[in-house]
């Protein structure tokens, strides 16, 4: 399901558009994307010596002359970190991946040096002869050994030049999938501990443990169970899967690919906070690339954002001009400031020639205006967390005050969601100024009865109807409590997981977990008997409830979402008291602030 923001006039239109139009990616001809992905399968088979891979065997051999190496590598490739795979010149597709930034190594060298990245990981990489050459991850010593943990990949079908494939679990794995659920049921963390020590590659009890070590602060640990789970998941991949191409593709119905998608953007995120926005955004480009069609999470919500961070403004411009005709980006608020934003940052930079200069910043004025006329409800909040206080002329107008709030829930979800983000970057003296003039403006064209100020209110009043369930998806795992406040009454009165958030309506399960058999009330511990009582809809015997308890179980939903809360700050706190980490090496004297 796609947000309903589409014109009335284009409903009809709009409504095949998921299916019917053709992808940038696939606009560039089935030739070249077979021959790229032919390409990437000799990439994976060969280990050729290029980029990342490179710098990482070659380290032994070029000593202290990895800088140098390094230069040779970016030279022969003509490839710059601000412009490799981003530039509006190249003719690969839009979301294609280039290997080398999928290491947050290539960024870091970038910022302080190849000797500063490197100097103390040289001498134990000769020891990692027997880990199997990854892209994603770089396999620790201090990681359980390798052994398959029943993961394997399909590949379903090929047809229009692309891939479909599927994660498949072994019969062993899916028993350990039962005993997974079985411990997440307990509530109590150290039952997942248990299973992960006999089964250290488990993906779901990685993903669940690290969100335990996140609400712990022990970011370290954290980050180490999500490159686990992803190693884990790259070992198990098919020979002919590309993670570059922007041509294999995978089903987030099936929850076994559900895992991966979650495994990535939680490395992601984890990356974007450690200051490697660039490699954040090649992640990003890699999950939209799996279903761009469907985007189950919801990564054009965040993509123009990692492309702002890293300075990436003409990959985010040529996205915009190739998406905007089939997946209406302009009507997303994100988009249609961010766009504005990248304008404004090109034609401040000193490289860009005057007269070039002068038609970006008319146009970067014009994008912004029209941007406040149709999304107003972003301004208010926006300076509020830039702890700008607003001109007089501002605050007591009109259109910028109350009354010109956002009319949906929809709409209210997606302008929090936007300022919670991103307001970081409006914080800039030369930004905030060039917001300050276009302001004033605005409000210029509204007192003279601009056509556009009618136009965009009516767009408002017909579009956003409802929000999709990939979009609160997207609100849950962005953790941005200005947008979480804003979900509605069905997403949060129900159990969230961390291993598997909102999952589809109508997912496609390859196996079925066996019936327990009914717990009698007496054998169920105190305190999760405790928290079902205090539901609506509680039961002690378990058994349906009559339709007269149903209405009074409907009735009780805001007292659901209030328990619902609870029962995760009780799970916070039994984590707090039980959980017990795996053995791992202390370093007494890290910086805890570094790089989390």
């Amino acid at each position: 399901t796609s947000l309903q923001i589409c014109d009335a006039e284009n409903e009809a239109e709009k409504a095949t558009t998921d299916e019917d139009t053709v992808k940038p990616e696939e606009q560039n001809g089935d030739e070249s994307k077979e021959k790229s992905d032919s390409r990437e399968t000799e990439k994976r088979d060969a280990q050729p010596e290029t980029g990342a891979g490179k710098v990482r065997r070659e380290t032994d051999v070029a000593g202290d002359d990895i800088d140098a190496l390094l230069e040779t590598i970016e030279q022969s490739n003509g490839l710059t970190l601000q412009s490799e795979g981003c530039g509006g010149s190249d003719n690969r597709p839009v979301l294609y991946v280039e290997h080398r930034n999928l290491n947050p190594e290539t960024e870091l060298k970038r910022y302080f040096g190849a000797r500063a990245v490197l100097g103390d990981q040289r001498p134990r990489q000769r020891q990692r002869q027997f880990h199997r050459s990854t892209w994603m991850t770089i396999p620790k010593d201090t990681w359980p050994r390798f052994s398959r943990p029943g993961i394997s990949m399909t590949l379903l079908e090929s047809r229009d030049g692309l891939q479909y494939f599927t994660f498949e679990h072994s019969r062993d794995y899916q028993q350990i999938q039962f005993k997974f659920l079985d411990s997440v049921e307990s509530m109590d963390p150290n039952n997942i501990v248990a299973l992960l020590q006999m089964n250290p590659y488990h993906i779901d009890s990685l993903l669940q443990l690290s969100d335990v070590c996140r609400i712990q602060e022990d970011q370290e640990m954290a980050r180490d169970l999500i490159e686990r789970a992803l190693y884990s998941f790259e070992c198990a991949f098919h020979p002919v899967c590309s993670l570059t191409s922007g041509t294999s593709r995978l089903d987030y119905l099936r929850p076994e690919n559900r895992a991966f998608y979650l495994a990535v953007y939680k490395h992601m995120m984890f990356l974007e906070r450690r200051g490697c926005p660039r490699t954040a955004l090649e992640y990003c480009r890699l999950i939209l690339s799996l279903d761009p069609d469907s985007d189950p999470l919801c990564m054009l919500l965040l993509i123009d954002f990692l492309s702002l961070r890293s300075r990436e403004y003409n990959f985010l411009l040529r996205l915009y001009q190739d998406w905007e005709v089939h997946r209406n980006l302009s009507q997303l608020p994100n988009f249609a400031f961010s766009v504005a934003l990248s304008h404004f940052h090109l034609s401040q930079e000193d490289q860009t020639e005057s007269e070039e200069r002068e038609r970006l910043k008319h146009k970067a004025d014009l994008l912004l205006q029209n941007a406040l006329i149709m999304f107003p409800g972003v301004l208010m909040p926006l300076l509020d967390l830039c702890t700008v206080q607003p001109d007089a002329a501002v605050s007591s107008h009109d259109f910028f005050g109350p009354r010109i709030q956002d009319p949906s829930p929809a709409l209210a979800e997606l302008v929090s969601l936007y300022v919670g983000r991103t307001h970081t970057l409006w914080r800039e003296g030369g930004v905030l100024l060039w917001l300050e003039e276009c302001v004033r403006e605005v409000l210029r064209r509204v007192d003279t009865k601009d056509p556009l100020v009618e136009d965009c209110q009516n767009k408002r009043k017909q579009r956003y109807q409802s929000a999709p369930l990939n979009i609160h998806r997207h609100v849950i795992l962005s953790e941005i409590k200005e947008a979480t406040s804003t979900l509605p009454l069905e997403v949060t009165t129900q159990s969230v997981m961390g291993f598997d958030p909102l999952p589809p309506l109508d997912s496609v399960a390859s196996y079925t977990r066996p019936e327990r058999q009914s717990v009698g009330a007496s054998n169920e511990s105190t305190l999760s008997l405790f928290f079902r009582s205090l539901l609506p809809n509680f039961n002690l015997q378990g058994e349906p409830m009559p339709q007269d308890d149903l209405e009074v179980a409907q009735a009780g939903r805001e007292l659901n979402q209030e328990v619902n809360r609870l029962m995760v700050a009780m799970r916070d706190m039994l984590a707090n008291i039980q959980f017990q980490e795996p053995p791992r090496e202390d370093n007494p004297d890290r910086d805890e602030g570094e790089w989390d």
